[in-house]
């Protein structure tokens, strides 16, 4: 379970991913396809209008949840220069009081998102062309700054217990060795 809940992000990102790059594809069969003359007949009784609607809301929920993302892995923006000038003691504290702050920030926008949803499930509203609850399309702003926020307290617990803050290398692909050969690979090219 804890496997899961390591690796939430990702699991999340590539489905919702995964699913929207199909049905773009299909979307876009489908309307070519239509200009087909024998196809026309069966293609024109398919109506899926509404998967431009999906898809952007599924990429609503990648960013949400890629941000959450970002605070584990290490590749969320962030400015470290003046930070990392200063003496150890006063850096880990700035450190700190930075994540800290990124966790209330989230927590603040996950409990307002929160409570926006909750207003909105009283209501009849529904998205245009899906005529799916509201409250079920911006149900990702909770459940991502929640997600977020729980990252941004991870990472400031591991930070002060080992002093290590999560660092995404650019030229890192997993499974693939560098070897001594490889004078690109290390950068000496």
């Amino acid at each position: 379970m804890l496997r899961i809940l390591d690796r939430l992000e990702e699991i999340l990102i590539s489905a919702l991913m995964g699913a929207a790059t199909l049905l773009i594809f299909v979307s876009v069969v489908h309307r070519f396809g239509t200009g087909i003359s024998f196809l026309y007949p069966f293609l024109i009784q398919i109506h899926i209008s509404w998967a431009q609607e999906l898809c952007i809301y599924m990429f609503i929920w990648m960013a949400k949840f890629g941000a959450a993302y970002g605070v584990r892995t290490g590749i969320h923006v962030g400015v470290d220069v003046l930070i990392n000038r200063l003496n150890d003691r006063w850096r880990k504290g700035t450190i700190l009081f930075g994540l800290m702050g990124g966790a209330l920030f989230t927590a603040t926008v996950g409990t307002m998102g929160g409570k926006f949803v909750i207003e909105l499930m009283s209501t009849d509203q529904v998205s245009p062309d899906l005529e799916l609850p509201s409250w079920l399309v911006y149900a990702c702003i909770p459940l991502g700054s929640y997600l977020m926020c729980f990252r941004f307290l991870q990472v400031a617990w591991t930070y002060y217990r080992t002093g290590e803050l999560p660092h995404h290398d650019a030229t890192h692909v997993e499974g693939i060795e560098v070897s001594e050969k490889a004078p690109i690979a290390l950068g000496e090219a």
